[in-house]
């Protein structure tokens, strides 16, 4: 899940000096689960902009904003609404954002800031666990990744700040390394510690990515 906030009302207004008239575009995925563009999120943004003495000429909230082809069939039979504004406004991730300005010519404004690919703890309560670096070595690690949960993101772990267990970085965090080590002891394996990792290969992840699911 890509976990989004809203930005603040002071960076929204300033984005929308001169927009009088804007399109609401809300996402039914991420940012509904993260409470930051969702049904009540777009109802509550009209009201906001309502105190501003803007119009709303319209509103969608789309399956997966991050779905191309599904943001221009929902743009395409709202085109009335859509071409009536000045602006779109859009609450959804980054990814959405860019779905949406692929789909028309207008100004597109992302009302929220993306933050990390998020793990859910429980309702309300995210945590990243993943950077999405194409270079993966948790059934190494014991399921538990370095690159991210390591505030350092070493390889080659602990560092000397680790101290019972802890970072050095933030002493209310289990250090990574320490947890790898306690659960490949309990499953009686090495693992990483079996070898030197070498330097990470970020190239194994082009920019922009792109993956095709071969037939």
């Amino acid at each position: 899940m890509i976990i989004s906030e809203q930005k603040s009302k002071d960076e929204l207004q300033d984005l929308l000096e001169g927009q009088q008239r804007l399109f609401i575009v809300g996402c039914a995925a991420c940012a509904t689960a993260c409470k930051s563009g969702g049904e009540e999120e777009v109802f509550r943004m009209q009201e906001w902009l309502a105190t501003l003495g803007k119009e709303t000429t319209g509103s969608v909230i789309i399956d997966e904003a991050c779905h191309i082809m599904r943001a221009a069939r929902d743009l395409r039979q709202l085109r009335v609404q859509v071409e009536e504004a000045d602006a779109l406004l859009v609450m959804a991730c980054g990814a959405g954002i860019q779905s949406i300005s692929a789909n028309t010519d207008k100004r597109v404004i992302g009302a929220l800031n993306s933050l990390f690919l998020g793990n859910i703890r429980r309702f309300g309560q995210y945590e990243e666990k993943c950077s999405l670096c194409g270079d993966c070595i948790l059934n190494e690690t014991a399921g538990i990744c370095p690159v991210t949960t390591c505030a350092k993101g070493l390889l080659n772990g602990p560092c000397g700040g680790m101290e019972e267990g802890k970072c050095e970085a933030d002493r209310e965090i289990d250090c990574a390394w320490h947890l790898i080590y306690e659960r490949l002891k309990k499953q009686n394996r090495k693992g990483v510690f079996a070898r030197t990792v070498p330097p990470k290969n970020w190239g194994k992840v082009p920019k922009p990515g792109r993956h095709k699911i071969k037939p």
